[in-house]
């Protein structure tokens, strides 16, 4: 980004909104953790000119902003009279046709089993069947439980850290 053009030109909202962005997806990708996103927010917020921005980003790889375009997200630019920087949303969870095929037809399968286990205690008799929903499950959290554990402490982590990143804004807001 050493080769920005006219780096003494000013910038506008348009301008710092497509440097958020592209500050969001580093941090997405882990390539800053929250506390450098937040300072580096707080210097596209402070920047006036086209190379303050881009010396934000000379450490970074692609993406960078692009200056004169719309904002990515294809939002409208934020009302001037608003100084807050919006943080990038917690990543959503795994789409369903992105799990592995096993772990999909077991989780399928758990509730066909809890209503096997129910009926096969009532029509056949024995408290063992109540297991069978148990055992299902505990051998779907085996092949599977691990990763989902971790993308769930990674929610977990991401949820908190907008939580406190919202109450930090709003007590920089009051007067």
């Amino acid at each position: 980004m050493n080769d920005v053009p006219q780096p003494g030109m000013r910038i506008g909202d348009a301008d710092r909104e497509t440097a958020l962005t592209a500050l969001g997806e580093h941090m997405s990708a882990g390539r800053i953790d929250l506390d450098e996103y937040g300072e580096r927010s707080a210097k596209v917020t402070a920047a006036k000119t086209r190379g303050e921005l881009a010396e934000l980003f000379d450490d970074l790889p692609v993406p960078h902003p692009a200056f004169g375009a719309p904002p990515a997200s294809g939002a409208p630019p934020r009302p001037k009279s608003s100084t807050a920087v919006t943080p990038p949303m917690p990543a959503g969870q795994l789409n369903w046709s992105d799990r592995p095929l096993g772990q999909r037809v077991a989780a399928a399968l758990v509730p066909l089993c809890w209503i096997a286990g129910f009926a096969l205690f009532f029509t056949v008799g024995g408290w063992w069947w109540f297991a069978l929903p148990f055992v299902f499950t505990a051998v779907g959290r085996g092949l599977w439980g691990h990763e989902w554990e971790q993308a769930q402490r990674g929610h977990r982590d991401r949820r908190r850290d907008h939580r406190d990143w919202r109450r930090d804004d709003r007590d920089r807001r009051r007067p």
